[in-house]
């Protein structure tokens, strides 16, 4: 392992056939996932299609507030009046986002705003979507100034504009800004990460629905109000809101705030700690109800000037005001139908429903996955597992599988970032069948000249596409310690990942030093990695970087040293203090080394950075009698004492009793170090 390592009162009219509202259709179909888009995922980059065969997210319309006639507007239904058109660059997004017609705007592909901050002023009359979960905008956002209806945002990830400063008062960088706008539909998004307000609704913006959004770490999540005057109606529904401070959200002068099915999380351990969750203030009128507050401190506040009416709420940790009060409230059945789901059904209804969804943005022309071939023997479309990833198109916006045929394939496999969705699959009867191999090591030198590899660039498969799977395949680094004496720089990387949301499913890694780099892409993204039902092998901090990974359900397997003798570290964790590391649970550690020989781990401080807090928990897993009675070394000049290594649970001839030397989880401390906990809003699924 070496050094890189890294937003006058108006007369409403209810509708006259609204529809008891629950679960988004798409949601329903949220499990079959969509493969290619109206182009074709290999066709040909069409820019238009056809409105006439739109499909049914193409033309969905709002509920809540926003489906309520008002202000010469007839419920939110966008762009779906207009053509269909598919973005990929800033310039193109701005150019129909800005225009005057109708459109709907599928993003299909990751957007780099610039400069960062830049808000695209988005004109009436449009649908803006993501493409599946490949829509991204980055460093940037939307701003629908005064005057702008009828506007659909859905299905989008927009993050990523943070400035360094949490509380930050000087950049005004919103994912989504709306200043005097009305009839707004946000829905589906991940939002995350940006500089002030994930969505700040502003200056007598009404007919506002927020539905089935994700919002992350950030300081303010989402702001209603600036105003004194009481107009904003505004229904927010099934909305995820975790790891968040304040404005959860804050509510300021609403004539009707009506706030049901959302999940608050404020989750153990991080660095970001709730202030306060729903906030009724000013003359904010507002109906709570059947949403769940979990470890949330000051859950629902008001002023004494509000009216806030909650009933059938869950608050399970929370702690400090929870109030309501002030008047009876309003029936928002007055307004539209609705329909309520159970409150103690929300937090797993949200974690699996909440955020984009494969089913919205693409359409369903193909009946399954895209898949590419490769065999050794040319009887496949490839006879390179390169070959193939070269032939998935960019900013591939769904599932693509490379099914490897049995065989050794000889070679380096580089999975860009910019081609996510990505499945690597051997098909023979066992993962013993299908080897992709090479032997670069860190000091190996480039057949260019221009230097060695280093440790990252020795790896045989180099993953840095999010959404990435593998299964049923071996993946080696053979680089020959033995013969390669002279050689400085003897790391040889397996496996790297440098993405977030990667499967490994029933596959074998296989080195000796640095076998596995679980890594992110960098220093401040997320990197989750879930690895199950897999083996690992190697020596020397062979399962190392700063990613979240949990190893569930697998082997780690032991191996001596190239000169035949037993010592070795199996994790080096190298965690920024505001994330997870690495957690390795129900599994075995095995393998033909000396008793007494292997630490469980030691803390990298990469660089020399003393912000980091190295992070391996093992929990509940058989370790042989090779794991050392203090399984916990420094590295670095750091102790590793004044990081992060605890153990619980684990059994074997190589457990041990808790000391100053093995910290051990208390049972009240591993409800907090759970699997769910280190992998958050995603849960891994084979596709």
């Amino acid at each position: 392992m070496s050094e890189l390592r890294r937003k006058p009162r108006h007369r409403h009219r209810r509708r006259r056939n609204a529809l008891l509202i629950g679960v988004p259709a798409a949601l329903a179909a949220a499990a079959t996932l969509a493969y290619g888009t109206v182009f074709g995922v290999f066709g040909d980059d069409v820019q238009t299609t056809a409105q006439a065969a739109a499909p049914s997210w193409a033309t969905a319309t709002a509920d809540g507030f926003a489906s309520v006639n008002s202000l010469g507007q007839n419920g939110t239904y966008g762009g779906r009046d207009g053509r269909t058109v598919t973005v990929r660059t800033p310039a193109e997004l701005e150019k129909y986002a800005t225009a005057a017609e109708p459109y709907v705007i599928v993003v299909a592909g990751t957007i780099n705003m610039s400069p960062v901050g830049k808000e695209i002023k988005v004109a009436s009359d449009k649908t803006i979507v993501g493409a599946g979960t490949a829509g991204h905008i980055v460093g940037g956002g939307f701003f629908l100034g005064n005057g702008v209806h009828n506007v659909i945002i859905r299905n989008l990830t927009i993050r990523d504009s943070y400035q360094g400063v949490w509380n930050d008062k000087d950049h005004d960088f919103d994912a989504i800004q709306m200043d005097g706008a009305h009839h707004v539909w946000i829905d589906h998004n991940d939002l995350r990460h940006m500089a002030d307000g994930l969505i700040d609704v502003r200056k007598d913006s009404t007919n506002i629905t927020v539905s089935w959004n994700k919002l992350s770490d950030n300081n303010k999540a989402f702001g209603i109000g600036w105003t004194q005057n009481v107009v904003t109606d505004i229904t927010i529904h099934h909305n995820w809101i975790r790891e968040t401070e304040q404005r959860n959200p804050s509510t300021d002068n609403a004539a009707h705030a009506h706030l049901y099915n959302n999940f608050l999380e404020d989750t153990a351990g991080t660095t970001i700690a709730s202030s306060y969750g729903n906030y009724a203030r000013g003359k904010t009128n507002m109906v709570l109800e059947n949403s769940y507050f979990q470890r949330f401190r000051n859950p629902v506040i008001r002023d004494s000037t509000a009216t806030l009416v909650q009933r059938g709420n869950v608050f399970s940790g929370t702690s400090g005001r929870n109030e309501s009060g002030g008047g009876s409230g309003f029936d928002p059945k007055r307004y539209y139908g609705y329909r309520l789901d159970n409150a103690s059904d929300v937090p797993a209804l949200l974690r699996s429903g909440a955020g984009p969804r494969t089913s919205i943005g693409t359409t369903t022309r193909a009946a399954a996955a895209t898949t590419l071939t490769v065999a050794k023997d040319g009887s496949g479309q490839y006879s390179t597992v390169q070959a193939a990833v070269n032939a998935v198109p960019a900013n591939n916006p769904s599932r693509v599988v490379i099914a490897v045929k049995p065989g050794t394939y000889r070679e380096t496999v580089k999975v860009p970032s910019n081609k996510p969705h990505v499945t690597i699959q051997g098909t023979g009867g066992s993962r013993k069948d299908t080897v992709i191999v090479h032997d670069n090591a860190a000091g190996t030198p480039r057949p260019d000249g221009s230097g060695t590899y280093g440790t990252s660039g020795s790896a045989t498969v180099a993953v840095e596409a999010d959404d990435f799977q593998a299964r049923n395949l071996t993946i080696t680094n053979d680089f020959d310690e033995r013969a390669n004496q002279g050689l400085s720089g003897h790391q040889a990387v397996a496996l790297r990942t440098a993405a977030d949301k990667v499967f490994l499913d029933s596959i074998i890694v296989n080195g000796d030093q640095d076998t596995l780099l679980l890594d992110t892409a960098a220093k401040d993204r997320l990197g989750r990695v879930y690895m199950t039902n897999s083996y690992v092998t190697g020596n020397v901090d062979f399962v190392f970087g700063r990613a979240t990974a949990v190893i569930d359900r697998s082997v780690l397997t032991l191996k001596k040293r190239w000169n035949g003798t037993s010592a070795g570290y199996i994790t080096a964790p190298s965690t920024a203090a505001d994330r997870k590391g690495f957690l390795i649970n129900r599994s075995t550690v095995n393998g033909d080394v000396s008793a007494a020989s292997f630490y469980l781990g030691r803390n990298w401080h990469a660089g020399g950075d003393a912000s980091l807090r190295p992070q391996t928990t093992v929990r509940n897993s058989t370790l042989s009698a090779a794991i050392k009675s203090t399984p916990w070394s420094d590295m670095g000049g750091f102790s590793w004492k004044n990081d992060r290594f605890a153990e619980y649970r684990n059994t074997g001839p190589g457990a041990g009793s808790a000391s100053t030397d093995r910290p051990q989880l208390t049972d009240a401390q591993a409800t907090g170090q759970e699997v769910t906990d280190w992998l958050g809003d995603w849960t891994p699924t084979a596709s």
